[in-house]
């Protein structure tokens, strides 16, 4: 007879992981799951083995809301090397195109004024963005290239941190579902030179705090003082996270009385105060506060759920 499963935790938060290079970031999701020995981890948007940087992992009920960290915008250090394309556009990929670098430094701030603002990016083929039910870089790996349309992006800030013979060195604030490597490899075909990116950080998520950011190598540490004991205690762990709402701290707060709260949390749209015209909302519960969900304000000015948290008992 097999052994049941062990569940782990209900523990509910928002870790903030500085991911190292070369590590996937499936791997250090499990790894951090395993750490704080949670019943369920997700990350909001992956960064590829080559990228360091900001990784916000949510933990337990954390993960309902996770979406609104995949909207949000998104700050990252980019080098570039020029004079050289690659068919991932990143130093990861195989070097298809070598051509002299021979523009001006004229040529250069007019290329990067191009984009910024608003402008329409075509996602790369290594992306896992879905074609016919298919992520895009399983076609590219296969050689096969297949059709993309061009979509909306938002460059908010592009800040121009040196220039020394090959290297190109930026800082991008870029809107969601923006590729950093799109922009690179688009920037050295508009130079005419070619270029792919030898090191990308993500250096911020949102409005998270990047003072909070931890290293694997500094959260396993702490854990291996906390499992020095017999009995486990998680406290210093869990210190570590951010509250389960703070993916959706943007949007408004409505707070229910604890008696309408209850047919709230049943799955009725209710009455309330204080509620915007229309969009969703961050609901709280009582003098307290407490966060039990998303919500959409409906025509006739009701809450109506759409993502509740699950209350677990103490």
């Amino acid at each position: 007879m097999s052994r049941p499963r062990r569940r782990g935790r209900d523990v509910h938060g928002v870790f903030l992981l500085d991911k190292q290079q070369g590590a996937s970031s499936n791997d250090v999701l499990q790894k951090v799951k395993r750490l704080f020995n949670a019943n369920k981890a997700g990350h909001t948007g992956a960064l590829d083995p080559l990228a360091t940087g900001m990784l916000p992992i949510c933990l337990g009920e954390a993960t309902k809301f996770s979406q609104y960290l995949l909207d949000s915008d998104k700050r990252y250090r980019v080098i570039a090397r020029l004079g050289e394309r690659t068919d991932t556009s990143d130093a990861d990929g195989n070097l298809i195109d070598t051509r002299p670098v021979t523009f001006s430094q004229q040529e250069l701030d007019a290329a990067l004024d191009s984009f910024r603002g608003d402008t329409m990016q075509v996602p790369t083929m290594f992306s896992a963005l879905k074609y016919q039910g298919r992520k895009l870089y399983e076609y590219a790996r296969e050689g096969i290239t297949v059709p993309r349309e061009a979509r909306p992006i938002t460059v908010f800030e592009l800040q121009f941190i040196r220039w020394e013979g090959s290297e190109l060195e930026l800082e991008i604030h870029v809107s969601k579902g923006t590729y950093i490597r799109t922009i690179i490899d688009d920037l050295g075909e508009k130079l005419g030179c070619g270029a792919h990116v030898i090191m990308l950080r993500r250096l911020q998520v949102a409005r998270y705090p990047i003072e909070k950011m931890m290293t694997l190598e500094q959260l396993q540490a702490i854990a291996a003082e906390v499992n020095v004991a017999e009995t486990p205690d998680y406290a210093p762990l869990d210190a570590l996270l951010l509250p389960m709402d703070s993916p959706a701290e943007d949007f408004p707060v409505v707070n229910l009385p604890s008696s309408v709260a209850a047919f709230f949390k049943q799955g009725m749209p209710v009455q309330a105060t204080n509620v915007p015209p229309q969009g969703l909302v961050r609901v709280t519960e009582g003098d307290d506060g407490k966060f039990i969900g998303m919500a959409e304000v409906a025509d006739d000015g009701r809450v109506a759920p759409r993502r509740l948290v699950v209350e677990f008992p103490a």
